[in-house]
Parts: structure tokens; sequence; C-alpha cells
């Protein structure tokens, strides 16, 4: 807090935040204000302020019963700060956990939030933290499927903590008119990108365990799949599975309408065949530094109707394969029985270009 606190007084505050903006046990919100830090308005992104709004759902402005502090959503009528609202404040703070994925939309609500800043002149403080999949690895979004779950010609994990990312954002020219934002980066200690970092708060209401927080990367590319990665259950993203299955798996789990995570779930009430990767050794999976392909390799091969797997036309809970992988090769490539290794192979030169320009806003080694 003495990096920054010193910095702040006098000044008018906004906050981008959410429940994993914490210092200590606390949001940093209410931190911030008992030690006299005028803040002004809270910004919310996906999944609302204090955590309590499902994936996709859109989220209405309020005023924050425990401070008085008015909430403007960022997921709902609008994705950014207004003029109106940054004429309000003389700094924006954004610290929000992200978890290092090119469809985690943190980061596009990190971007939508520089170019407010830098219309208005106005500086963005960040307050870093660490990415728990420090790794790079994915093909590179082909910008031609450009989408809410991928703004960004990078691959699936980018490797970078937010302050990072902001530094790219700014360096590689992605705010809307080639604009720059005055960026204060409050940085962390002791951090290394190879740092097997465990989150103190859920992410978002999906991503409830470490477990679910690693797997994420290589799980999410089954949303654009008839296979359920767990929605529904209290351990999503962590399991894989469909009612077609049946006979090829032994496990099973069976998606329910939860509120506040997935009230109407791919596969709802309907017992799921599959894969339990509760117990999948992550410390392997981390030292490799690769999403895991061979899942979604292995479940193709075993659906019984394969023109069915990634037809969307069966569920409005699927997701589109080809926006969530960045590629149509991806698909294309399962489709054909290709190896891992072919398929890795087609990532390139992208991959190792990507690598390359990272390293020129890299904070930490």
């Amino acid at each position: 807090i003495e990096a920054y606190l010193p910095y702040l007084q006098g000044k008018k505050v906004g906050m981008l935040v959410n429940q994993t903006s914490i210092i200590g046990n606390k949001l940093s919100v209410d931190s911030l204000q008992s030690l006299g830090v005028a803040i002004k308005l809270i910004f919310g992104p996906e999944h609302g302020f204090r955590n309590n709004a499902s994936n996709g759902d859109k989220v209405a402005d309020e005023i924050d019963p425990k401070t008085g502090i008015p909430i403007v959503s960022l997921y709902g009528k609008k994705n950014r700060p207004t003029p109106e609202e940054m004429a309000q404040i003389d700094v924006l703070i954004f610290d929000i956990q992200d978890v290092g994925c090119r469809f985690y939309t943190y980061i596009n609500t990190l971007r939508d939030a520089m170019q407010s800043c830098a219309e208005a002149g106005k500086e963005l403080i960040i307050l870093d933290r660490p990415n728990p999949n420090g790794f790079v690895d994915g093909p590179i979004l082909d910008m031609k499927l450009e989408s809410g779950i991928g703004r960004f010609p990078i691959p699936i994990t980018h490797g970078m903590t937010i302050g990072e990312f902001a530094q790219m954002i700014n360096g590689e020219g992605w705010i809307a008119n080639k604009q720059q934002c005055k960026l204060k980066i409050i940085p962390l200690k002791n951090y290394t990108h190879d740092m097997d970092y465990t989150l103190p708060v859920a992410p978002s209401p999906n991503l409830n365990t470490q477990q679910s927080i690693l797997l994420y990367p290589s799980l999410c590319l089954f949303e654009g799949t008839i296979v359920s990665q767990g929605r529904g259950t209290y351990m999503p993203f962590t399991v894989l599975g469909s009612p077609a299955l049946k006979g090829k798996y032994d496990f099973t789990f069976t998606p329910k309408g939860i509120q506040g995570m997935s009230e109407n779930p791919l596969h709802k009430d309907e017992v799921c065949y599959g894969l339990d990767l509760r117990e999948y050794d992550l410390k392997a999976y981390r030292k490799k530094g690769h999403i895991n392909i061979r899942w979604m390799m292995d479940l193709y091969k075993a659906y019984p109707v394969k023109n069915k797997f990634f037809d969307r036309s069966q569920s409005k809970q699927m997701g589109d394969i080809d926006k969530l992988a960045g590629t149509k090769l991806f698909k294309e490539q399962i489709m054909a029985g290709k190896k891992e290794k072919e398929i890795r192979k087609s990532w390139e030169p992208g991959l190792s270009n990507y690598k390359e320009m990272r390293k020129k806003y890299l904070l930490y080694p």
C-alpha cells in the first residue's frame, strides 16, 4: 500500500475492481476508503463488483450498500467508462485478478479502460497481480475471428501479468487510433512467471478451485463442442463429459441449474460420461508449459456421431470453436485426426514471433 497510498492523497479516484481485488482479507475498495482515499466511482466487469452474476449475465448499475459508492457496470449497456464518468475522477485504478487466457474477458476490460483513460487524458494505475498460467502456448488469434472472447493477436495463454499486458496494449497500438494510455504500474515483489501461485480468491464463479484455474486454458476449448466442462456442477472446468459417451467412460456427472454459476448448463439434468480431471497432475502439466489438446483429440475420437461434436445448432450453450481456438484450422485438424505434433507445428511461426515480441513488455523474469 505504501507504494501508492501517498500518490492517491488529494485525488478523486475511480476503481475498476471485483471480488478478487483484495488487500489481506478485505476488498481494496473497503481498505482504501478506510484509509481516507476519496473513491468517487466503482466500475464492475463481468460477474459484477462483489461477484454475484453468472458468466455472460448483464450486470446493472447500483449503489454499493457497504460503502455508498455508485457502481457503474461495464458488462451491460456499455463496456467502458464514459467521458462524463471520467470527468468525475483524477485517476482510475485497475485491480482485477486475471488468469492469463485470451478468452478470459478481463484483458478486454483492461483495453477498454485504457482507451477511456487515453481519451480523457487520465492516468491508469494498475495494481499488478500474478498470472497463475504464466506459460505461453496455443495458436495466435486470426483477427478475422475477433470477438468478445478474442480481441488480440495473441496465443491462448499469453504469459503476462495485467501490468505487462497493459504495456503490450500501448506498445502494439491496440487502443483505437493507436492512442497511448498513461500507465503507473505498481509491480509485484518476488514474482517470476514460472512461479506456482495459488489464487486466494476465485476469479469468477465457475473457476472455483485452483485445479479449475489451471485446467481452464485447455478445457475452455470444449465450450465449442457438445461436451460439458462441468458447468452446472460444483466442479466446473475439472470434468468433461456427454450423455453420448455412455459405454466409453465410467465416470459420470449430472449438470443442474445452479444460481450464480450456471442456471441453464449444457446437458442439464442428463447423465454425462467422461473424464474426471480433479486429481490430474498439474505439476507435470505446468512443467511442460503446454495446454492439453489430447483430451480434445481423444473425446472427438470416442464420440459416436462425429458431425455433432462441433455442431452449434444443437445448443445455445455451445460456443464457437473457431473463435475459441483463434483459428479455423484447429477444428479441421481434430476432425481429420491429425497428430498432436502436426497441430502444434501449425501454430508456428506465429507462436515464436509472439514470444519474441512479448519480451519487450516483461516486468518479471
